[in-house]
């Protein structure tokens, strides 16, 4: 089953339980009930909002995330379910005894696939990929020759202008990635917990403040799913640059996860791509599989999905 990923960001929203019911009540608009169990990621971008305690046991029970967003519209903090797979004790011990040989090869294939995908949003913008394909297959054991940062100094002025820098700090096209790169980042930590992995052990990622380093690393790969969305957005834009104060334009964002993407040569929805992965990954930490799930190009489009009888 496909969990949703929903938003609550009308001003003044009441959550509670009711019968393993979410329930919404919100000023000037009638009730609203969502099964628990379909929910996934659940976002709250609202100041005012009120929450019953049975609202986060309920949803966490369920092994859904619980996000809730600053001022700024950001991410601002998450919750996340601590049991959830029935073998993650026995998982643990054989993450935390990993060899670094193992790690730096899941390193490796992470970065292989991501600055390769960052070569396809390239193309399909540009016409050209930058030289970014035969760096991808450059990519050594732990990328020791750092390719990672060679491809972004490439990539970002090829895809958003010479002009453009990084930087987290900064509205506009940046501020529509931060937000991007969050949301998937949840659902991403939520699929390594479902795995029954440590989301805070991480391959590459060490930050001793960061508890979600193995989430960072699984997300990578899947980082330019969200550039191309942003770019798309900020073409439709036009002259006035895209804002996450617009609610169509985070809704946008967040559909992400409802496109038909090719993982270990399978179609499935993001959302679901992402478990693949997080299985694999974990198949590859603890039992030494060779190869991890990781995405193969970029969204595909409803025509070729109706041309397979997928669509």
């Amino acid at each position: 089953m496909i969990r949703k990923t929903v938003e609550f960001a009308t001003p003044g929203t009441r959550l509670s339980v009711a019968n393993k019911q979410l329930v919404v009540e919100r000023p000037d608009l009638p009730k609203a009930m969502l099964p628990i169990e379909d929910l996934g990621v659940v976002i709250v971008d609202d100041l005012r909002a009120t929450y019953t305690q049975a609202v986060f046991i309920e949803l966490l029970e369920a092994g859904a995330t619980v996000m809730v967003t600053g001022r700024d519209h950001l991410p601002a903090g998450m919750m996340l379910p601590l049991d959830a797979h029935h073998i993650q004790t026995e998982r643990h011990r054989a993450q935390v005894e990993v060899s670094e040989p193992t790690k730096k090869r899941a390193w490796q294939a992470l970065i292989r696939c991501k600055i390769a995908q960052q070569g396809m949003v390239l193309a399909h913008f540009t016409g050209e990929h930058g030289g970014l394909a035969p760096m991808a297959r450059r990519v050594r054991s732990g990328d020791p020759d750092n390719l990672e940062a060679q491809a972004a100094q490439r990539y970002w002025p090829r895809l958003f202008g010479k002009d453009f820098r990084r930087d987290r700090n900064l509205e506009g096209v940046n501020a529509l990635l931060n937000y991007g790169y969050a949301v998937v980042r949840a659902a991403t930590a939520r699929a390594v917990v479902a795995a029954g992995l440590i989301p805070s052990l991480g391959v590459f990622h060490q930050n001793r403040a960061n508890p979600f380093c193995l989430a960072d690393d699984l997300l990578e790969p899947y980082r330019p799913f969200v550039d191309w969305r942003v770019r798309l957005l900020a073409d439709q834009a036009g002259e006035a640059p895209p804002s996450l104060d617009d609610r169509n334009t985070r809704a946008a964002l967040l559909s992400i996860f409802n496109e038909t993407v090719l993982v270990g040569g399978r179609r499935m929805p993001l959302l679901l791509a992402l478990h693949a992965s997080a299985a694999s990954l974990c198949r590859a930490l603890t039992g030494g599989e060779a190869s991890l799930a990781l995405p193969e190009g970029l969204p595909l489009a409803p025509d070729l999905l109706d041309m397979d009888g997928e669509g």
